[in-house]
């Protein structure tokens, strides 16, 4: 990350004085200006999570593990790094289980629920078919051990039983489940059901499901810690979690996995090497094998593949512009929030990156704090990468009266080329 880029400004209409044009302080200043922007050239590139990444070779997966739709992301920038007919429409099966998750942890942040809540087994709960964690018939199980049951084991029971007590009734939990994917922008997915057993007008794309494991990876890390269980125990059964990734990678911590006849064999993954996290997605297998391998080839293949660069962090100050008749001689720019880019291995040193700043100059005060003043943009090869709005970090006060006055007959001056 302290590899050189190169920094080149377009002001675009800015047409700034000749430094034999100003006066001695009007001098110094733009000396600052200009060491100012010559620190900027050793800043690294700037990225945005919806670019893509410039692939440094296609992806192919092995004949053994083909499947209807996969992609490969990753985490911190969202960038996708492979991407197969990830909007095409499938059913997601037990995938179902991390939106009845997320809802549950939307729950228990707001204080509706508790993980210490006693939870009756209700008789449809009890009459699950397909995986389950074992619940008794109006027996009291804690939402706790319900997480756990619908985590590690998929249980069904377990679906039904903790959806009847966060909303009442199925349908009204569903509603729910509905609601939030919207929120999420999961804009292509139809959920029927808290299980994902067959159902009709269940849907869902391969980008939905990352989109949802990313969620829930972000905004509820504890449940998503879970999914990391090899193994839970309930009414005396042991079950094993059926994520085989979990056993055979030790970077491996989540997430889900899922099959019915229509749906095929589903799996979204997510690891960790060298701080790097990448989130993969596989629907429509044709085996557990199949699923397994095409995880891990994916995995592998982005970890040996790509890097990911926190480059810039919200509020840090990228560079200033001058301002007249304003309490501030110069105002600072930056971001509003963290970039980071994800890029083919050892690809940083070429990363370019561009200032263009939309004020027309002479900038005149006062300026608001948070006000847009131009974009950041970097490019690989020619290809953009990502492009990101910057705005004033502070605010530029009105200067008194006197100072405003002087900075008028100084602009004038500097106007008829006599300054």
């Amino acid at each position: 990350m302290n590899a050189l880029t190169n920094w080149k400004p377009n002001n675009g209409n800015m047409n700034m004085p000749r430094r034999d044009q100003l006066a001695v302080p009007l001098y110094r200043a733009v000396l600052i200006a200009i060491a100012t922007a010559l620190a900027l050239a050793l800043l690294p590139g700037l990225g945005l999570s919806t670019a893509q990444a410039a692939q440094p070779q296609r992806f192919t997966p092995s004949s053994s593990s083909a499947a209807a739709a996969y992609l490969l992301m990753d985490a911190d920038s969202g960038q996708l790094l492979v991407a197969h007919d990830i909007d095409a429409s499938r059913e997601p099966a037990s995938l179902t289980k991390m939106m009845t998750v997320y809802v549950a942890g939307q729950k228990l942040l707001e204080g509706t629920i508790f993980m210490t809540d006693e939870v009756r087994v209700s008789q449809r709960a009890w009459r699950m078919t397909g995986s389950r964690m074992f619940l008794d018939l109006n027996s009291t199980v804690s939402v706790a051990a319900l997480l756990h049951g619908i985590i590690v084991q998929s249980g069904n029971d377990a679906s039904v039983a903790l959806a009847e007590h966060i909303a009442g009734n199925e349908a009204e939990f569903v509603h729910m489940m509905n609601r939030t994917a919207w929120d999420l922008g999961m804009t292509r997915t139809n959920f029927a059901n808290p299980t994902g057993l067959p159902a009709p007008g269940v849907q869902t794309t391969a980008r939905d499901m990352a989109t949802l494991s990313l969620a829930l990876l972000r905004d509820h890390p504890y449940l998503y810690s879970l999914h990391s269980i090899r193994h839970f125990e309930y009414n005396n059964i042991n079950q094993t979690n059926r994520n085989r990734l979990l056993h055979r990678d030790p970077t491996v911590d989540g997430i889900k996995t899922g099959y019915t006849r229509a749906a095929g064999y589903c799996q979204t993954t997510s690891a960790v090497r060298d701080e790097m996290r990448l989130i993969a997605v596989v629907l429509g297998a044709g085996s557990v094998a199949a699923r397994t391998r095409l995880n891990q080839e994916l995995l592998d293949y982005g970890f040996s593949n790509y890097e990911t660069h926190r480059l810039h962090f919200r509020g840090e100050p990228l560079g200033a512009i001058k301002v007249w008749k304003a309490r501030q001689n110069e105002l600072a720019y930056g971001l509003n929030s963290d970039i980071v880019v994800t890029i083919p291995r050892g690809r940083l040193p070429d990363l370019d990156q561009r200032v263009s700043l939309s004020l027309t100059e002479p900038v005149i005060g006062p300026l608001l704090r948070g006000q847009k003043v131009g974009a950041l943009e970097i490019s690989l090869d020619g290809q953009i990468l990502a492009r990101e709005d910057v705005f004033t970090m502070n605010e530029a006060a009105p200067a008194g009266f006197f100072s405003q006055v002087v900075d008028s007959v100084r602009l004038l001056l500097l106007r008829s080329n006599l300054l």
